[in-house]
């Protein structure tokens, strides 16, 4: 485990195949706290694929996250950075994400992962909320894999 980590965790009552198929394909209903919403413009299922995901608030916020994919194993994990466009562009790293699943007793382990490249961008994700807000949607995420 990297020293410049966030994480979040959840044991989630669902089998692993049912928990990936939310994570994976109903990103709108869980990826960000509500009443904010996320909009999937794109996301390439793939090592080296694009992704932009907007974030949407209640007062007509808008917080666009482009990246690139890092990994894309089925039914185990993905993993994202805005450290590259899907461009390849360089751009300003802030964080490598990191969302897996893993069978755990009889329902699925969740865990969610923020790796930082500095001490100060890693204290100002906390500061942003990272605890309040991932834990939200590790919440909202765990509600529609157990409805």
């Amino acid at each position: 485990m990297s020293n410049l980590e966030l994480s979040v965790t959840r044991l989630i009552s669902a089998p692993p195949a049912r928990v990936w198929d939310v994570m994976t394909n109903r990103i709108p209903e869980w990826w960000a706290p509500k009443p904010w919403r996320t909009e999937v413009d794109q996301l390439d299922r793939h090592p080296g694929g694009g992704s932009r995901l907007i974030m949407r608030g209640p007062e007509g916020e808008e917080s666009a996250h482009e990246g690139f994919v890092l990994a894309w194993d089925d039914g185990r994990r993905f993993a994202f950075t805005d450290a590259i466009t899907a461009d390849l562009e360089p751009a300003g790293p802030f964080m490598l994400g990191i969302w897996e699943i893993a069978p755990e007793g009889h329902g699925t382990r969740y865990t969610a992962r923020a790796r930082h490249w500095t001490p100060e961008s890693m204290a100002h994700h906390k500061d942003m909320g990272f605890d309040t807000g991932w834990g939200i949607v590790a919440d909202q995420l765990k509600a529609l894999c157990e409805e």
